[in-house]
């Protein structure tokens, strides 16, 4: 979630953010800019709460059992030792993906130094990683496409239900053209290991991710 400073008189300030449905015979979604979610959140109404921007819409996390939190320092401990020089893991942190999205993924490995980071969030990973339990579907379909459409080579599910970890790879458009999605797809068990893509050299074992 981006940084909070109160202050919501900036609301009222700021005729972008008082927007009127455009189609008063029916309801219509409010859709954000990514923009505008930062100007929101400056205003303080996120306080508290855990949301990310998603294709203009604002999503609120759900609460981290212990399995997901735990899975989620074991691959950042991990892949610590797998991507040195040259990346940075970012845990729960921003990747600013076109005008209307601002996912917070578990897991990035991203290519650069932290201080180049400190100066605005990346676009792109090399990897990402989602720890999933109730939200699998939601990873699976609207968390994958959106990774997909920015072109993020390598994308794993950390599947806490099933005990595996599905590995998607080569993002590509599909035929009728709106949607992106991953052509490659396969579901690795306890007892393999990954080749990361962007660690060729690595051998990640799948019972170093799951709890």
């Amino acid at each position: 979630m981006p940084g909070h400073r109160r202050g919501s008189e900036r609301i009222a300030a700021n005729p972008t953010l008082q927007r009127a449905p455009t189609n008063p015979a029916g309801p219509t979604r409010l859709r954000w800019t990514r923009k505008e979610y930062y100007e929101v959140a400056a205003a303080g109404l996120f306080d508290g709460r855990r949301v990310e921007l998603i294709r203009g819409e604002i999503v609120e996390m759900s609460p981290q059992r212990s399995p997901h939190a735990g899975a989620i320092a074991m691959a950042d401990e991990l892949l610590r030792r797998v991507f040195k020089k040259g990346f940075v893991i970012r845990v729960q942190m921003p990747l600013e993906i076109g005008k209307d999205s601002d996912p917070e993924p578990d897991l990035a490995v991203v290519r650069g130094t932290a201080r180049e980071q400190a100066r605005a969030h990346p676009s792109t990973a090399e990897l990402v990683i989602e720890v999933a339990e109730s939200s699998l579907d939601y990873d699976r379909t609207t968390k994958g496409s959106l990774y997909a459409e920015a072109r993020i080579p390598e994308y794993w599910i950390v599947n806490l239900i099933d005990g595996v970890v599905e590995v998607y790879r080569n993002p590509i458009r599909e035929a009728r053209g709106v949607r992106f999605s991953y052509s490659s797809m396969e579901r690795v068990p306890i007892g393999k290991t990954i080749v990361p893509l962007a660690a060729p050299r690595a051998r990640v074992k799948v019972r170093d991710l799951i709890p």
